[in-house]
């Protein structure tokens, strides 16, 4: 039903879609392309976890151009489009722009951040113990060593990890392993509410949208770039490596 409703109306754009996905053949270019996931946190929805949505992101030179989020369950309506802002409409409401702090407060250090990170589906080789040494770290006390973080958030969904982000809810999201119909809507979202993206490996200030290694950081007056290097230093040496 999305794919056929996007493509009758603009025949000409490509489209990329979890279910339509072909490992190997399926490349993502510059032509202007929707990118999709029906349902992201699938698991969620099995066990009626209400951290489900539908994410429909459209890209322009792999540029998140338009992104919409919504979660059938709480009725949360994220929509933004690149230059116009990024808002939240809830039960049908009128929307409301994101962040949801008018005047976001200053990104201080990890220790004062609520932090999103998901163990994925591939819970084996060497991206795993990347993830499993980040995750101790960042939880740890500093007097072992650890960022000692404010907490840390498992919600099973990147998109709606990243409009948490994108909405002050969260301060920062770091993940290994998703795809492009994961967070081509939320980044769109996120960076129209003032945040910025980065690579999860440590390094790359620039992410490619099909990386599939993504640091997400609220909209603040002060303090992102900070954050992400310190995030990267605890992430260290570790390489988190995945097919695209």
């Amino acid at each position: 039903m999305v794919s056929t409703r996007l493509l009758s109306t603009n025949p000409t754009f490509s489209f990329i879609g979890e279910e339509t996905y072909v490992p190997g053949s399926t490349r993502l270019t510059d032509a202007p392309t929707f990118i999709v996931d029906p349902i992201d946190g699938t698991t969620n929805f099995v066990h009626n976890f209400p951290a489900y949505c539908i994410s429909l992101g459209f890209v322009v030179k792999k540029i998140p151009t338009v992104g919409v989020i919504y979660n059938p369950y709480t009725e949360d309506l994220y929509t933004a489009i690149k230059g116009k802002g990024a808002f939240l409409s809830r039960h049908g409401g009128e929307g409301v722009r994101l962040p949801l702090k008018r005047n976001p407060e200053p990104l201080k250090d990890l220790s004062t951040c609520l932090i999103g990170a998901e163990w994925g589906s591939d819970r084996s080789g060497v991206n795993f113990e990347v993830k499993k040494k980040v995750f101790a770290k960042l939880a740890a006390s500093k007097d072992d060593g650890g960022a000692m973080v404010h907490s840390l958030r498992c919600m099973g969904s990147a998109a709606l990890n990243l409009a948490a982000v994108a909405s002050g809810q969260q301060d920062v999201f770091w993940e290994g392993g998703c795809w492009a119909w994961d967070v081509a809507a939320g980044w769109c979202i996120l960076s129209e509410a003032g945040g910025i993206m980065a690579s999860g490996n440590p390094g790359d200030w620039k992410p490619e949208i099909d990386g599939r290694k993504y640091l997400a950081v609220r909209a603040a007056p002060s303090g992102q770039k900070e954050i992400v290097v310190e995030f990267w230093g605890v992430v260290g040496d570790g390489r988190m490596e995945y097919d695209s």
